[in-house]
């Protein structure tokens, strides 16, 4: 029942049982497709099972390496996004998220300026 052939490095759900895998190989001359489990199992499979089964392709869930062993960050291809303090304690550069998000230190005095001048015209009245 299987419309899909194993491709590997494909993602799978199981329609009957819902469960997530990917397709890790597939050997052609014993007929066999490996299978890793979102949870990190093996299987194999016969090709004639493969078929009978009723799959779906889906995307690679979010976190992908949940069933990974020993995966480095540096395999996965991300870049580096460790935290540093200097980085939590140097203010944005200029036009880089916080003029985009319509604040800046400029707004703001601005701001209090505007504020300043009210009360002095409501005092005078």
């Amino acid at each position: 029942m299987a419309e899909y052939e194993p491709i590997v490095n494909r993602w799978y759900r199981h329609l009957d049982k819902g469960y997530q895998f990917q397709v890790v190989a597939v050997d052609e001359d014993e007929r066999t497709v490996e299978i890793q489990h979102f949870d990190g199992d093996l299987e194999e499979l016969d090709f004639d099972f493969w078929g009978e089964m009723e799959l779906e392709m889906i995307e690679a869930p979010e976190d992908w390496t949940g069933g990974m062993d020993d995966i480095e960050t540096d395999d996965l291809g991300y870049s580096e996004t460790e935290m540093r303090e200097k980085d939590w304690s140097t203010p944005l550069e200029e036009g880089a998220g916080a003029t985009e998000a319509g604040w800046s230190e400029e707004s703001e005095e601005e701001e209090e300026e505007g504020e300043e001048g009210e009360k002095g015209e409501e005092e005078e009245r």
